[in-house]
């Protein structure tokens, strides 16, 4: 076992993964945002920023060196090959900024850590975490929940959505499920994991 618990939290779009690592974070709980750092690492980091200008074009970045996200999503949007391409120079630096970011919780003294990222699985990241979690959601909530937040029709929606790994092969990684539905209260769910985590720490620690 190992005294510093790492937790993946993932789930289709408009599963409410984000709201679950609200709780989280409410909890006193480090979270990790692998959508929004990637985003971050494409914009700061230099290293990064040659290889996506080398793979996509000078383009990619506008004249005051910003990542034209317009642009960049034309080129990878319904374009497999070339998303291919994009994750495969975008992963490993979220992996490298995580494992960074990880060790820095871990000296802070937290007990775990949440990383909550859309392609868990997808980009193969699930495997360097302790327990996977994963958001579920029904399918009318999360048509209603993106067309009000996206301001997308419902068509597009479930395009998205079909673009995604499906709830049944993320279920086939997981070790805990929260159900976001009207039937289930999201906090209490939460807070029984956050328990449970805590309590596999104290028992890690007084073996060790």
């Amino acid at each position: 076992m190992t005294e510093h618990l790492k937790i993946g939290v993932t789930g289709g779009i408009g599963s409410g993964k984000t709201t679950v690592c609200s709780i989280f974070e409410h909890l006193g709980i480090p979270v990790y945002n692998a959508d929004n750092r990637a985003k971050q690492l494409m914009q700061e980091d230099d290293e990064l920023k040659k290889k996506l200008r080398l793979a996509f074009g000078w383009d990619v970045y506008t004249k005051d060196d910003v990542l034209d996200r317009a642009y960049l999503a034309k080129i990878v949007f319904n374009n497999p090959p070339q998303l291919r391409i994009l994750n495969q120079i975008v992963h490993p630096a979220v992996f490298q900024d995580y494992a960074k970011w990880v060790e820095e919780q871990a000296s802070l003294g937290h007990p775990y850590s949440v990383k909550e990222a859309a392609l868990l699985i997808e980009a193969k990241s699930y495997k360097e975490l302790d327990k996977i979690i994963v958001v579920t959601c029904p399918i009318d909530i999360r048509l209603e929940r993106i067309t009000k937040r996206d301001g997308i029709r419902r068509e597009e929606v479930l395009k998205r959505i079909d673009n995604q790994l499906s709830d049944r092969d993320r279920l086939k990684h997981a070790d805990y499920v929260i159900k976001n539905s009207t039937n289930f209260s999201l906090i209490r769910q939460v807070l029984t994991l956050h328990q449970e985590f805590l309590k596999e720490i104290g028992t890690s620690k007084s073996i060790a």
